[in-house]
């Protein structure tokens, strides 16, 4: 039984003069373990996608299963990294990192030492005590990463992490989440806009397109794999097979930008 299981999943928003298809009889398969990565242009549904598995949203049509279980509502088997990663200024970096733990009733002794070991895995163990405004952007995505990985949930799920860093932090993060990836064997489910990004981190891409949304291709990929064997991200991402990966994919995403005409 697949770990996740999206079956015929439409989701409809009310709009001025009628409804809005978002997404539009999605089928998904999240294997145990899996890295899944969604690329496509913005209003193709990807984060309507991401926030009906966190349970943010509810389907209009279909369903969402988590190993079995129908998804209703927000849980702890599920961990969100969003695009801004939403610290509380106010705490420091372990507390951050506590916050969800705190608010399920563990008591700070294993609080404390869960949210330790997940900095550790980030990295950022030197800096469990700084405030949060003394960090860069990537080390503070990095807390937003530790504190998901906190409650040890059972997928992952990723909103465009590294959409707001500079170019070379940007690549230093993609290592990293492979790193942690590795290590800890989480399934996850990552959004970006990047190609490039998509191909390097993926097990399996799916490219979706608007109006409405809905998954048009699907790839799986090994480059994540290679990385972890070699450590050389550079190295792969020069090799003539992910160039070409990286030609059919923008080639089908620019397509899918061109007008439809009526």
């Amino acid at each position: 039984m697949p770990h996740l299981s999206i079956r015929d999943l439409s989701i409809h928003f009310a709009a001025r003069g009628g409804a809005l298809t978002a997404l539009s009889h999605v089928d998904l398969e999240i294997a145990d373990g899996e890295f899944v990565v969604a690329l496509g242009t913005s209003g193709c549904g990807k984060t309507t996608l991401l926030n009906a598995i966190a349970g943010f949203l509810a389907p209009s049509e279909g369903s969402i299963q988590l190993d079995g279980r129908t998804i209703t509502a927000p849980g702890a088997d599920r961990g969100v990294v969003f695009q801004k990663h939403a610290l509380m200024p106010w705490l420091n970096v372990v507390e951050n990192v506590e916050f969800g733990l705190r608010m399920r009733g563990i008591d700070r002794a294993s609080r404390r030492t869960r949210a330790l070991e997940q900095l550790q895995s980030v990295g950022l163990l030197a800096f469990a005590q700084q405030p949060i405004y003394q960090l860069s952007g990537g080390m503070q995505q990095r807390v937003g990463i530790a504190r998901a990985l906190a409650n040890d949930p059972a997928l992952l799920l990723m909103d465009e992490p590294l959409g707001a860093l500079d170019a070379l932090t940007r690549e230093s993060m993609q290592t990293q989440i492979l790193d942690v990836w590795g290590k800890s064997r989480k399934s996850v489910f990552f959004i970006t806009h990047s190609v490039e990004e998509a191909i390097f981190l993926a097990t399996r891409l799916i490219v979706m397109s608007p109006s409405p949304g809905r998954i048009t291709h699907r790839f799986e990929l090994g480059f994540s794999q290679q990385y972890l064997a070699s450590g050389e991200a550079r190295k792969i991402k020069s090799q003539p097979e992910f160039i070409a990966m990286r030609e059919q994919i923008l080639a089908l995403v620019q397509h899918r930008e061109e007008p439809v005409a009526h």
